[in-house]
């Protein structure tokens, strides 16, 4: 379920201090560890450091992930492929 239109979208406001700390055009990383909080414009051109659960993955916010949350560009989850004699056949064929 989406979260009250009366209550707005849920923006940590440590978030948004970080980021008018910084100059327009820094290349460095804000680390972040709130996954459920909402992209803004005013995010559009940094790279995010979101927390997957082990490390920081550099997300470089654009303009179409207003309105997003930042978790949904860090996947929690690895996916390793399925092993057994027909993957490794495929596998030395290409396909």
């Amino acid at each position: 379920m989406s979260r009250s239109l009366k209550k707005g979208p849920y923006v940590n406001l440590r978030i948004i201090k970080k980021i008018q700390n910084l100059k327009a055009g820094e290349k460095t990383v804000i680390k972040v560890w709130d996954r459920a909080c909402s992209i803004t414009p005013e995010m559009v051109g940094f790279t995010m450091g979101v927390h997957n659960g082990k490390t920081h993955v550099p997300v470089y916010v654009v303009e179409n992930m207003v309105g997003h949350k930042l978790g949904e560009f860090a996947a929690t989850k690895k996916f390793v492929t399925h092993g057994g004699k027909m993957a490794k056949a495929q596998a030395k064929d290409g396909k």
